[in-house]
């Protein structure tokens, strides 16, 4: 668990700008035109910027999935809307709230040509690219390709409602980001307290007092005992990570799975966060996947995707890039994601990965990371004062997915004018 990653508020509630609509535009309308994608809106390819280049900032790196990173200098000006030019990407749409740096990887917006942007990103997010595929051996999206696609579009006003409609489940999906941001915060800080800098013991040394409550302190040593690694709270003696979780093997056949199965690939894990909030389905696959069950936790085995991790909140499959760790029990598991996502294991699958092309770990060394192990109440009191931040954080998940779903359902009947938004637009600095 790791805070780097910020998070971006990409429909909060306080834009201005385009979408602020006028009195005089709240007028009911239907006006509907048949028109292009390329009249609509202009794409452009976007710029490459290596990792070795990117500088510590605050300006999102806008990659093929959305968010990749981020930089000092903006390249594009924002709202933002992305599309994925390639592979697993290809027809990805993302929207970013604020100036961005858009990668190669994907198409981005230059200019809106006087419509809403935050209804550009919702009429690219219900275009079915795959029939404008112009690769071979993998799909890709170039923009002189989709510049001449049929689209029907609606007056401004109509556009902005819609983009209000839609835009108000999607503030409640970045709320909930938001709240898990804060909720996963917690967690890393107890985490680390507890079993890095091992505060409540040198606390006890120093001073006495320890800051928590007495049932808890008195679960604390009072010294540190000096080991080969390093110094260690008294009385906790030191393990490894096999010690305290295993792999799970499942794997299914394609044909063993069910219509609907959710699926986890490389691109669905976080980056830098434990909250697993979007996923695929399995259907369709060619491959065996591997098996998983809500509460397991998935790691991304390829570097650079070591910081890729978290509690799978539901059952299904995964792809084979992914490892399957299970506690060892059931009050493990905090611990055990606490270890997999800190920034000290990630260093160490960097440094025993093996394999030039593609460097990856394998649970063989995963699980020969060395880790304290205090006693099981220490453990205990972790897991109970962890497991409620936990559980609010996959509720906020399945919260989100229920309204994206409600949002995606809403999506094509909007678009094609057949529901008409009943949102009366307000300039959004009111709402």
């Amino acid at each position: 668990m790791s805070s780097e990653d910020s998070p971006l508020v990409a429909f909060d509630g306080n834009e201005s700008g385009p979408s602020a609509c006028s009195p005089d535009e709240l007028a009911p309308t239907r006006q509907w035109s048949d028109t292009t994608l390329g009249e609509f809106i202009s794409l452009q390819r976007g710029h490459d910027l290596p990792e070795y280049e990117r500088r510590s900032g605050d300006v999102p790196v806008m990659g093929s999935f959305g968010i990749t990173g981020w930089h000092d200098v903006a390249r594009a000006s924002g709202p933002g809307v992305t599309v994925g030019r390639s592979g697993a990407s290809f027809g990805v749409v993302s929207y970013c709230a604020c100036d961005y740096w858009p990668l190669n990887t994907c198409l981005y917006a230059t200019d809106y040509r006087g419509n809403d942007p935050r209804f550009a990103y919702y009429l690219l997010k219900s275009v079915d690219f795959r029939r404008y595929n112009s690769g071979s051996a993998q799909p890709s999206l170039n923009r002189n390709y989709i510049r001449d696609m049929p689209i029907r579009a609606p007056s401004l006003p109509e556009q902005r409602r819609i983009a209000a409609t839609l835009g108000a489940l999607d503030g409640k999906i970045e709320l909930n980001r938001c709240m898990n941001y804060t909720l996963e915060s917690i967690a890393r800080a107890i985490f680390k307290s507890w079993f890095v800098d091992f505060d409540p013991v040198r606390k006890k040394m120093q001073v006495g007092e320890v800051g928590l409550p007495p049932d808890l302190a008195d679960l604390f040593p009072s010294s540190l005992a000096e080991r080969e690694n390093g110094d260690v709270p008294q009385g906790w003696s030191l393990g490894t990570l096999g010690d305290v979780g295993v792999r799970i093997r499942s794997q299914a056949r394609p044909e063993e799975l069910e219509s609907g199965t959710p699926y986890f690939g490389l691109e669905h894990l976080p980056r830098r966060s434990i909250a697993l909030s979007d996923w695929g389905v399995a259907d369709g696959v060619v491959s065996a996947k591997s098996r998983f069950v809500a509460g397991d936790l998935l790691f991304g085995k390829l570097r650079p995707y070591f910081h890729k991790v978290g509690p799978a909140p539901v059952d299904g499959v995964c792809s084979t890039d992914i490892v399957v760790v299970r506690p060892r029990r059931p009050t493990l598991g905090g611990f055990v994601l606490g270890h997999l996502s800190s920034a000290e294991f990630v260093d160490y699958a960097s440094a025993t990965s093996s394999g030039t092309r593609m460097p990856r770990t394998n649970w063989k060394d995963m699980a020969a990371y060395p880790v304290v192990m205090p006693p099981n109440d220490v453990v205990e009191a972790f897991e109970a004062a962890v497991s409620g931040l936990l559980q609010r954080i996959r509720n906020n998940i399945l919260e989100s997915r229920r309204l994206a779903e409600a949002r995606d359902a809403l999506l094509p009947n909007l678009l094609s004018g057949e529901l008409r938004s009943l949102t009366k637009t307000a300039p959004l600095e009111a709402r």
